[in-house]
């Protein structure tokens, strides 16, 4: 019988870290938990990764154009910048409160495989900055390769920080969520009514998509608590079992002690007495590993993506 979630209840002591890769999933996500903190008197900080520049079908469709150039990506970014802008105000989130990164994006994948040091550095430098004692961050298994990805910068830049371990929300805006999240909401008409009013500020999302996008924010704001997988030598398993298309699989392996990425039939792994892939040498934790095929398709979202070790 599955337990029934644990009910969050924030106070005038909490400090709410938002992470949110592109415009709108700070209201998908975290729309009605943004105004629980702040009704409790706590300060709420969204640290906003990209600009959601690489939108070009909703682009195309409003502006009436079949090519997108740099100029044009650059424009649509800064409507949706400035839609997040509306739709916290209609969360009552301070002005202030919005912080934008402007990274690339569709490229947190490449920008942490990359290395990614001056990414993780403004992070750390934002946590350092901040000391949030909350951080809902994107879940590791969202199946958008941006959400998947800002969950592992956000990690490695905890670990290297110096700050107090805060508590970490995972929040799941593409793919099949579980069986139930573990920190639950307390369920409010009027905070769910300013969530979808927020919701209709991102315009130009709601064009296309306004029957996704509202189903999305209509679900009950569950969260998974992060935690740290045990540290012991078994964790150094993969959970693949790839048969096919070795020679096109990219491996890469994040930590803090570094990024490393190889051909799945290059990568220094193991097969131990059960069949499955180990790392020949498990780095640091926190370890996470992603699985992605190098070839060219219209489909953005991931198959594999990535685990924690």
């Amino acid at each position: 019988m599955p337990l029934s979630p644990e009910l969050f209840s924030p106070d005038v002591r909490t400090r709410l870290l938002v992470v949110a890769p592109h415009p709108d999933d700070e209201t998908i996500g975290t729309g009605e938990l943004l105004q629980l903190v702040l009704a409790a008197g706590g300060g709420v900080r969204v640290l906003l990764l990209t600009d959601g520049d690489d939108n070009p079908w909703p682009q195309r469709w409003l502006e009436h154009r079949l090519l997108v150039g740099d100029e044009d990506r650059a424009r649509w970014g800064r409507r949706r910048r400035g839609e997040v802008a509306q739709a916290l105000q209609r969360l009552d989130v301070p002005f202030d409160a919005l912080h934008a990164m402007g990274w690339p994006d569709m490229g947190l994948t490449a920008l942490l495989r990359d290395g990614a040091p001056l990414a993780r550095a403004r992070l750390v430098e934002e946590l350092v900055a901040f000391r949030p004692n909350v951080v809902a961050l994107p879940a590791l298994g969202d199946r958008h390769p941006d959400h998947g990805s800002a969950h592992v910068l956000v990690r490695l830049a905890l670990a290297e920080g110096g700050i107090e371990p805060p508590l970490l929300l995972g929040y799941l805006v593409h793919g099949r969520e579980g069986p139930a999240g573990v920190v639950a909401l307390p369920a409010d008409a009027g905070r769910h009514a300013a969530k979808l009013d927020a919701l209709s500020a991102h315009g130009s999302q709601m064009a296309l998509s306004a029957g996704r996008m509202r189903r999305l924010t209509d679900r009950p704001e569950r969260y998974d608590r992060v935690a740290r997988p045990p540290s012991d030598r078994q964790a150094g398993a993969l959970p693949w079992q790839p048969r096919a298309w070795r020679s096109r699989l990219r491996l890469t392996v994040a930590s803090p002690d570094g990024v490393y990425h190889w051909r799945w039939n290059q990568a220094p792994l193991q097969r131990d007495g059960q069949g499955r892939y180990r790392l020949a040498d498990v780095p640091t934790a926190p370890c996470f590993a992603r699985l992605d095929m190098d070839v060219p398709s219209p489909w953005i979202f991931d198959r594999w993506g990535w685990c924690e070790l």
